[in-house]
């Protein structure tokens, strides 16, 4: 598990005393994109987990619209280090047909189509197993927690940020062949625009929540046709946008 023990001080009810607690170990990973067919090169910087590290890069490539699918990736290196993580991949893919892929946020939004439905209570069960599998937040509090359900497979990946949490469960149903478009992301974390096109992006339909969406998120939501629901807690939530796709 990636964590660290740590002795603090935590002030309670009037008194303060020494206590160990349990930290997430993060590290900076640099991440380096040559586009074999353009000889273009992108270089990012993110602060993750070291897991699933291959999961991510292809996921957040494909969420960013860099690539298409997987089979884009000529091939994918990494090399960690105690404090850092560094990843080189080589891509083919035609810039035009990038640019047609990425449905920027700031651009005109494809709708996607897909005949996914979800049934009131799969949410709500759902919700608890990502509750219930959200180890490293259970020991820390530090990450969110992803999911990608598709049919009857559940993954979830856990990460410091919202974004690569999401980003690791789509890369990972991409590479064990899950149609997108019949899948349906479940997390812990806002619901605005960034993320939200993420899903118009891979066309992945449905986006879970126990937290709320903003109006950039709706709004991107209402033009992707994708459908938002949000505050799933307990035995309620809420559907913000194209709640045909939720069965009561």
């Amino acid at each position: 598990m990636n964590t660290h023990q740590i002795k603090a001080i935590q002030y309670k009810k009037g008194e303060h005393k020494e206590v160990e607690e349990i930290v997430v170990i993060d590290k900076t990973l640099h991440l380096t994109i040559n586009n074999l067919t353009t000889n273009n090169t992108i270089k990012r910087k993110f602060s993750v987990l070291d897991d699933s590290i291959k999961e991510f890069i292809t996921g957040n490539m494909l969420t960013e619209g860099i690539i298409s699918s997987i089979e884009d990736i000529i091939s994918l290196k990494i090399d960690s280090t105690e404090d850092e993580v560094k990843v080189d991949v080589e891509i083919k893919i035609d810039d035009e047909n990038n640019k047609n892929n990425k449905n920027n946020e700031n651009e005109n939004i494809t709708p996607i189509t897909s005949d996914l439905k979800v049934e009131k209570d799969e949410i709500l069960e759902n919700m608890e197993k990502l509750r219930e599998n959200a180890l490293i937040w259970q020991a820390t509090g530090g990450c969110h927690v992803a999911a990608i359900v598709y049919k009857d497979q559940f993954i979830v990946k856990e990460d410091v940020s919202r974004h690569v949490a999401v980003d690791k469960v789509i890369g990972a149903g991409a590479y064990e062949g899950f149609n997108l478009s019949n899948a349906y992301i479940i997390y812990s974390g806002r619901m605005p625009k960034d993320m939200v096109i993420k899903l118009v992006r891979t066309k992945i339909p449905i986006l879970i929540s126990n937290a709320a969406p903003s109006y950039s998120g709706i709004k991107i939501a209402e033009k992707g046709n994708i459908t938002l629901v949000g505050f799933v807690r307990g035995n309620r939530f809420n559907i913000y946008t194209n709640k045909n796709r939720v069965e009561f």
